[in-house]
This record gives C-alpha cells, sequence and structure tokens, in this order.
C-alpha cells in the first residue's frame, strides 16, 4: 500500500525558511509525477511545485524564486525548500504522487507564517 508521509511544517516568522519533506512507502521512481500542493483556509487546493521521474520541475508563479522542488531516490523523499515565507503561505501543505492514473495523498502538514 502506498503512504505518502509528510514533515516540516511549522511556524516561522515572515522572510524565514522551512523544507518540507514527503516520505514514501515505496520507491519514488514508481512515481510518474510527485508534487506539492497547499490548501489555505476557505480555498481551493492549489498545486505549488511538481517534479517528473526524470527530475523535471516545475513550480507555480507566486512561489517561484522562492519555492524549490527536489527528490533523493536513495532516500525515496521529495523535498520543497521554502525560502522568503510569507503570511500569505500560510496553508496546509499536501504531498501527491501519481502513477499511471493513480493519484495518492499524504495526510497534510501545516505552515504557518506569522507577519
Amino acid at each position: 500500500q502506498v503512504q505518502l508521509v509528510e514533515s516540516g511544517g511549522g511556524l516561522v516568522q515572515a522572510g524565514g525558511s522551512l523544507r518540507l519533506s514527503c516520505a514514501a512507502s515505496i520507491s519514488i521512481a514508481s512515481f510518474n509525477f510527485m508534487g506539492w500542493y497547499r490548501q489555505a483556509p476557505g480555498e481551493q487546493r492549489e498545486l505549488v511545485a511538481v517534479i517528473s521521474r526524470t527530475g523535471f520541475t516545475t513550480t507555480a508563479d507566486f512561489v517561484k524564486g522562492r519555492f524549490t522542488i527536489s527528490m533523493d531516490n536513495a532516500k525515496n523523499i521529495v523535498y520543497l525548500q521554502m525560502n522568503s515565507l510569507k503570511p500569505d503561505d500560510t496553508a496546509l501543505y499536501y504531498c501527491n504522487a501519481l502513477m499511471v492514473q493513480t493519484n495518492y495523498w499524504g495526510q497534510g502538514t501545516q505552515v504557518t507564517v506569522s507577519s
């Protein structure tokens, strides 16, 4: 059974940094894509960044230049490095993995940025 476990969230002041981790229960090479989404209270879930099996990355415009997605195939972990955090980045961050036509989701990790 595929499991994704996020960690690394927390409370940080504006301008600070956090690194989120998503640990997969199987080899991340099994997935076509892995990514990070976020959902703020009362808002829809939105895509933050995606990385393909081959390492190609795409980042949403609203975090471009501040957030970086990467992966460690040996550890089966996908990271989201978040720098220059803003209060608007406050949300529950979810890890997502796509295998063929099946989407898998983690439980989420809360990121709160204070002004």
